[in-house]
């Protein structure tokens, strides 16, 4: 059996970016462990320091349950450097190249206009974009 992953992603605004990722993905707020009803209950159990904020933290998930969950977590340091690890948005459908293509250039479009940003454009391949955080990203053609 395959070990599963969850991501994290550091920001400075958790609600900004759960609510990109969520566009992005088609992600949900993933629920509270049990035996927990609320997500504060179940952060309340950790007795994080007084000066938390109920915004410091996103947890979202695949509501299918394929994809890993993510984590979305407000730290103190700003974004210094270009990732080193980043995410591929994978656009499904078959097709021509052009097809293919317009598809990549669609969905930029679309997660442009949800607050991402278009960094580069590698013609007929796939397009690199930050989200409002700028984390690196690709937008690139899958299959199915």
């Amino acid at each position: 059996m395959a070990t599963r992953i969850d991501l994290t992603l550091d920001c400075a605004d958790a609600s900004l970016l759960a609510a990109f990722w969520k566009t992005a993905l088609g992600y949900v707020d993933e629920p509270p462990p049990a035996p927990f009803t609320t997500r504060e209950e179940w952060l309340a159990s950790f007795g994080p320091p007084q000066d938390e904020e109920e915004d410091d933290g996103a947890w979202l998930c695949d509501p299918d349950g394929v994809g890993p969950r993510l984590s979305i977590l407000k730290v103190r340091e700003p974004k210094t450097a270009k990732n080193r690890l980043h995410l591929d948005i994978r656009v499904p459908g078959h097709g021509t190249a052009d097809e293919r293509w317009a598809r990549i250039e669609t969905e930029a479009d679309r997660l442009a206009l949800a607050g991402g940003t278009i960094l580069e454009e590698f013609d007929g391949h796939h397009i690199v974009m930050a989200d409002p955080e700028g984390n690196e990203f690709c937008v690139v053609a899958g299959s199915g």
